[in-house]
């Protein structure tokens, strides 16, 4: 006798049966546990102040809180926990004594500093499952204070000395940006920031790199900008130029000299004649001279801060009085 011979069983669904069957598995099937978010109040923090970081959707019917400073749940990040059961808070060896633990698995933390910036993680302990949980990350960031400018040196010496600019204060987890007359920095050797962007150095500096400078501080949150420094440049001039209304004077008539030199900071002026000392100042004035003023009048400008000097030579030309001619009769 052969084998049995069986006739294939087919089922047959049609598309109604399967339409009803996608609508029990979307109805039966639960829906996804809402993922656990950290929300910071306020949002904007700065030094010295409280912040409350509070957490959202949180699983039904916890055991307990843990709380991490950064994203590794270790012991030596663990700082503070609470037991809904006994509502008991336990601190860990990250704990500062800032930090205060809520029944609904809020954080306080009391007088921010900088330290605080970074990743916080909490770790909820679900009931019956004392090593399986579900965890949340958040990270705090400080509002960015105020930059200032703080240089080595705000009177350089044209082309000849170095200045190191730095932006303060050195904030974590902030970025620096630099400006020149309210454009972004040129690329150019004279110009070198340093690896984060906080420190400036300029190299031989000219009346083209003095500034204003700006630097601006951005963090994740919100950035703000210095208010501009300018460098105060200090050069030696060319020779000092003496201006005169008159080329030539007659005797009785008042001299007036006025010296300048194009100096930074503004330049010490004294007046000789014949080489010899007459006064200070960057004019000079003789009322009625006479012959005897037709000598060589020199104007000296000093430099106080680099204690370069320069000079220039004039002839001063006095001539008689001029006398009419029916007036010279009688002598």
């Amino acid at each position: 006798m052969g084998p049995l011979s069986v006739r294939p069983c087919t089922l047959h669904i049609t598309w109604k049966e399967l339409l009803l069957t996608a609508l029990l598995f979307i109805f039966w099937n639960p829906p996804t546990t809402a993922q656990v978010t950290i929300e910071a109040q306020p949002i904007e923090i700065s030094e010295g102040k409280d912040v409350l970081l509070l957490v959202h959707n949180l699983p039904q019917n916890p055991t307990g809180y843990i709380w991490y400073k950064g994203h590794i749940m270790e012991s030596h990040n663990y700082f503070t926990s609470y037991v809904i059961d006994t509502e008991m808070i336990i601190f860990g060896s990250a704990y500062s004594g800032r930090e205060t633990v809520y029944s609904n698995a809020s954080l306080l933390i009391q007088n921010v500093t900088q330290k605080d910036t970074g990743s916080y993680t909490i770790q909820i302990i679900k009931r019956g499952d004392s090593t399986k949980g579900v965890t949340g990350h958040f990270t705090l960031y400080l509002e960015t204070p105020k930059p200032s400018i703080n240089s080595s040196n705000l009177n350089p010496r044209e082309a000849t000395e170095t200045v190191i600019s730095s932006g303060d204060p050195d904030t974590q987890n902030a970025s620096y940006l630099w400006w020149i007359n309210g454009q972004s920095l040129p690329i150019s050797l004279r110009l070198q920031l340093s690896e984060n962007n906080r420190n400036l150095v300029l190299f031989g500096v000219t009346k083209y790199t003095t500034g204003p400078y700006e630097c601006e501080m951005k963090s994740p949150v919100i950035s703000s900008r210095s208010d501009p420094v300018t460098l105060n440049l200090i050069y030696d001039p060319h020779d000092p130029s003496i201006f005169s209304p008159f080329t030539n004077y007659r005797s009785g008539e008042n001299l007036f000299l006025s010296c300048f030199a194009d100096f930074n900071p503004p330049a010490e002026y004294t007046w000789t004649i014949n080489e010899k000392f007459l006064q200070s100042g960057q004019e000079l004035s003789i009322p009625k001279i006479t012959t005897k003023h037709s000598r060589i009048c020199g104007c000296s400008a000093r430099n106080s801060v680099t204690d370069s000097e320069r000079s220039t030579l004039q002839r001063i030309k006095v001539s008689r009085k001029w006398i009419p001619a029916s007036l010279a009769i009688g002598f």
